[in-house]
């Protein structure tokens, strides 16, 4: 049998050695990377799953997330050609590709990413004026990604995109562009109200174009129509005569009819609106006649009665 404190040391070291290789027992998570170095030096990359550490000879450098992370930077003074300075802020997408380089590529890589993303802003926008700047964002983030992500290669990271996120320019340039905004919007205003007018007068005109028409087209049908109904009622008035004569030659009239029919026609063309009546022979010996016939009834008496 082993003295006591000889068992005491034994399992104390037993304790110990269970203690150092739980200890030496990692899991890598979902999206991570760890970066191992064996004394002093790479040498590998631990991905998701269990890993074994040699205890004492290798340790972990450094532990890399592999999501797409997001960093604001804060508004960096930037002129522009046209020598206006203003404040831009961005906003950076970026995703760890390689662990070794991001862990041994550069020092400090998101203070270098920082400063890497504001000199590019600043050679972007100083090939740009103010009106530039403020309509052509996307050109800028579009630089500004491809740029960045070129110089960050060989840190092992990529950059997905890159936004502008406010663009401030000084106190009275802003003032300025407000007022010609106002400008231009009470221009617009004035123009459409001027085109409104415009097309309403325009709109009224042609409607009184078309009732002036229309009635035109009225009056026109109106007297079509009252044309058509006299040259109607003439027809009929002469196909009525024309109808009366038939049946008048058809019956073979005699003379004393022809004369009766005389004295009507005379009868009614001297109405008392002519001023001169020619009357033909035959009528004026009828005329004598019935003046003959009056006279010989006239001079008979009518028989008195016997006292």
């Amino acid at each position: 049998m082993l003295p006591i404190p000889i068992r005491i040391i034994l399992v104390i070291l037993v304790v110990l050695i269970i203690a150092v290789v739980a200890t030496s027992i990692k899991f890598v998570q979902q999206s991570k990377a760890y970066v191992i170095e064996r004394l002093g030096a790479f040498h590998a990359i631990w991905n998701v799953g269990p890993h074994f550490k040699i205890p004492f000879l290798e340790k972990i450098a450094k532990v890399v997330s592999l999501k797409e992370q997001v960093v604001d930077f804060p508004p960096q003074p930037v002129i522009t050609k046209d020598n206006v300075t203003m404040q831009i802020d961005t906003v950076l997408y970026f995703q760890i590709t390689d662990p070794k380089l991001y862990a041994y590529g550069v020092e400090r890589p998101m203070s270098a990413i920082e400063n890497l993303s504001v000199t590019t802003m600043r050679n972007i926008i100083g090939d740009m004026d103010l009106e530039q700047t403020l309509t052509s964002r996307d050109t800028i983030n579009a630089q500004m990604r491809s740029l960045l992500d070129e110089a960050t290669d060989p840190w092992g990271i990529k950059v997905n995109r890159v936004e502008v996120k406010n663009i401030q320019p000084p106190p009275d340039i802003q003032n300025a562009m407000e007022k010609q905004m106002k400008a231009e919007r009470e221009k617009r205003e004035a123009v459409l109200r001027a085109e409104g007018q415009r097309q309403s007068q325009i709109l009224v005109a042609e409607g009184e174009k078309e009732a002036m028409i229309l009635q035109a087209d009225a009056a026109k049908q109106a007297a079509i129509l009252k044309a058509e109904g006299e040259a109607e009622a003439i027809l009929k008035v002469q196909q009525a005569t024309a109808e009366a004569l038939k049946l008048l030659n058809d019956a073979c009239p005699n003379d004393q009819v022809v004369k009766i029919k005389a004295l009507e026609a005379f009868q009614a063309a001297a109405d008392g609106k002519a001023t001169k009546i020619i009357i033909p022979s035959e009528i004026q010996g009828l005329a004598g006649l019935c003046a003959s016939a009056k006279a010989v009834f006239d001079g008979v008496e009518p028989n008195k009665p016997k006292a």
